[in-house]
């Protein structure tokens, strides 16, 4: 993989998204109650916070299985601040407009575009140029075994990336990650900054 200099850099600003969901199996099963978005400068290694919206909707006509998903168990998120929140479908065309020919990317692309954001009803494929997945490039950073898939590597976790990979802790997480949306979007930023100025993350694909 060739790597470029900062006045080669054909991209520059990058819109990091990051969601909470019910679950892992993807829509429709699951939906997105949680989008956070930052907006970072490569060049300046900027990180600004661009987006954050719980996602609203009537829990009253959930089953079990949505309830008591591990966001609601496991984070300071509860049933009721979806309840109390925007509209959705309202959030979902906020993010849109947002997001609409712009550069983005994410921790683990397979997850919040391939699995939600590019299905019914965000229908986000092809709004905007999709940048190669952070988590891809951290992995092969941090080099963790894997004795699954054919993989040489295992995907590391978020939190496990931004503790061995970046320099401090210019996302203020203080040691624990909280496992909501915008703060995992800035975990990510800061995490994709560190890499592209090692030359481990390169942004758009070859």
């Amino acid at each position: 993989m060739e790597f470029m200099t900062l006045d080669e850099l054909p991209v520059d600003e990058i819109y990091v998204l990051d969601t909470e969901t019910t679950g892992l199996y993807g829509a429709p099963r699951d939906v997105v109650v949680d989008v956070g978005i930052t907006k970072v400068s490569l060049r300046k290694g900027i990180v600004e916070d661009a987006y954050s919206s719980v996602l609203g909707y009537d829990v009253s006509q959930w089953d079990e299985y949505r309830r008591t998903a591990w966001i609601f168990e496991n984070t300071d998120m509860t049933l009721e601040m979806v309840e109390n929140a925007p509209d959705a479908m309202g959030v979902i065309e906020e993010v849109r407009r947002l997001l609409k020919g712009k550069n983005v990317t994410t921790y683990n692309i397979r997850y919040d575009l391939d699995q939600f954001l590019y299905q019914e009803p965000w229908n986000m494929r092809g709004l905007f140029t999709q940048c190669n997945d952070i988590m891809l490039a951290a992995m092969d950073v941090c080099k963790l075994p894997s004795q699954y898939y054919g993989r040489e590597y295992r995907f590391p976790k978020l939190d496990y990336a931004y503790e061995h990979i970046v320099e401090g802790d210019p996302a203020g997480i203080h040691g624990k990650q909280d496992h909501r949306a915008l703060s995992d979007a800035r975990m990510a930023s800061y995490l994709m900054i560190k890499m592209f100025r090692d030359k481990t993350y390169k942004p758009l694909f070859s």
